[in-house]
């Protein structure tokens, strides 16, 4: 009764209710207007930008989408953006998992101050280090290549710091039980661990994914050569070519449609999985 009372408390009065819905109304057509103003002038015509009247969504034409997707380079773009993303996801998974596990439910000298100091990146501007990893990378022959474009973005704090999070939740009872049954830590962590981090794995998973697809700065930086562009980087490249608009948006909203794909797959894990790892532990 009294968990059901403090929810009760938790729910916003009818007045609340009725600023939310206002708030919403007015915020959805502010967030979509940049989206639906890409489309529709992906559709136009080469011809001069005009508002309001290049709002509306007629006429069509779809010659600048016939542009981009007939192109050698599109499909080059998104073979590398492909690799790039699903290898990063995987690999930053796994780290993360392994990583998260050890913190949360092995005992070692140094456990605490050895996570707070990685936790502590978070707090180091990305661009600060953009250069010393150029450097490092470069020098190791990583520039235009594949593992010199996903190597330095696997070391990811917060996904380390909410697999923790959720793993600290887990019954310690399951673990001491696995162990007097004989299992090694890694039929734990691969039998118990993985599939009870479902929600987070997939919520971490469609992050990292959006995170690496439109990723522009380091891809920019590495990847020199025509032929290692993403898809970020090759649609910006397309602005100095004296291209027409509706084609870069015809670019970009293509570039748009699998990570909008991606949302609608994990949407559902999102609210379990944050929720779940920021009350646990």
């Amino acid at each position: 009764m009294r968990t059901y009372r403090s929810y009760k408390a938790l729910e916003p009065s009818r007045g609340g209710k009725v600023v939310r819905f206002v708030l919403l109304a007015v915020a959805t057509p502010v967030t979509l207007f940049p989206f639906y103003a890409m489309v529709v002038l992906s559709l136009k015509p080469g011809t001069a930008v005009t508002f309001p009247e290049s709002m509306l969504p007629w006429p069509v034409d779809l010659a600048a989408y016939g542009e981009v997707l007939g192109g050698r380079d599109l499909v080059t773009w998104t073979v590398n953006t492909l690799i790039y993303s699903v290898v990063s996801v995987v690999a930053v998974l796994l780290l993360a998992s392994l990583a998260g596990y050890a913190f949360a439910k092995k005992r070692f000298p140094g456990r605490e101050p050895m996570f707070w100091s990685f936790l502590a990146m978070v707090m180091v501007p990305y661009h600060v280090t953009l250069i010393p990893t150029f450097m490092l990378i470069a020098e190791l022959g990583g520039v235009d290549t594949y593992w010199g474009l996903i190597l330095p973005t696997l070391a990811n704090a917060q996904a380390v710091f909410l697999m923790r999070q959720f793993i600290m939740g887990l019954p310690d009872e399951l673990f001491e039980a696995a162990r007097l049954d004989g299992a090694s830590e890694w039929r734990i962590f691969s039998r118990i661990v993985l599939p009870l981090c479902k929600p987070i794995l997939a919520t971490l998973g469609v992050f990292v994914f959006l995170w690496h697809w439109n990723d522009l700065l380091w891809p920019l930086i590495i990847g020199g050569g025509a032929d290692m562009r993403t898809l970020t980087v090759g649609i910006a490249s397309l602005q100095t070519e004296n291209v027409p608009l509706s084609v870069v948006l015809a670019g970009a909203t293509v570039a748009f449609v699998p990570i909008f794909a991606a949302y609608l797959v994990g949407q559902r894990y999102f609210t379990e999985g944050v929720t779940m790892s920021g009350i646990k532990g």
